[in-house]
């Protein structure tokens, strides 16, 4: 062995033990990190009762079968908020070839007091077999007006639920969308 050949070996060899050492300490910080994450927290913000017309079938598309459901008005009340979703919004919706289905609506609401705030709500929708049920989770996008009472929706993340309950005979159809702060 020559003395170049000798002194790229111990190169190479000084490098492996750092890049393992540092990927060590990476893991060591993500396990770290992961116990911060470990046990979230939310605060419920409203619940609201939004009414909906009926589904158009947009069809069969590269991705899935598209739909769109039309929002026509509805309620919202929480322990700091309250008023009425405004007409006009809808739901997007995919039906993926795995048979979940990925929603995205966007929609208006106006606060008792005056103020409309925007809505942007992502969801997924998973009926599972073997036991796993309904699953249905939700990230919500909120725009409220500089300077109003709610600017504060402007600065956290909220997630949310989705409920399709029974109609009563006569009954508007309407879904339940319960909003929670990620603490």
């Amino acid at each position: 062995m020559t003395l170049s050949s000798g002194f790229r070996l111990i190169t190479i060899s000084l490098l492996i033990v750092l890049c393992v050492q540092k990927l060590n300490a990476q893991n060591t910080d993500s396990i770290k990190n992961a116990r911060l994450y470990k046990d979230f927290k939310t605060e419920f913000m409203w619940e609201a009762k939004v009414k909906i017309a009926n589904m158009i079938n947009v069809g069969e598309s590269k991705r899935g079968t598209r739909r769109v459901i039309p929002i026509t008005g509805g309620t919202f009340i929480g322990p700091k908020i309250k008023g009425e979703v405004l007409s006009g919004g809808e739901d997007w919706q995919l039906v993926r070839p795995d048979g979940d289905t990925e929603l995205n609506a966007r929609y208006l609401l106006k606060t008792d007091d005056g103020h409309v705030i925007q809505v942007i709500n992502q969801a997924l929708i998973h009926i599972g077999g073997q036991g796993n049920g309904f699953y249905c989770k939700s990230v919500l996008d909120l725009e409220a007006p500089k300077n109003s009472p709610y600017v504060y929706l402007n600065h956290a993340i909220f997630i949310g639920t989705l409920e399709m309950p029974k109609l009563k005979p006569g009954e508007e159809p309407y879904v339940i969308i319960g909003v929670y702060k990620l603490l």
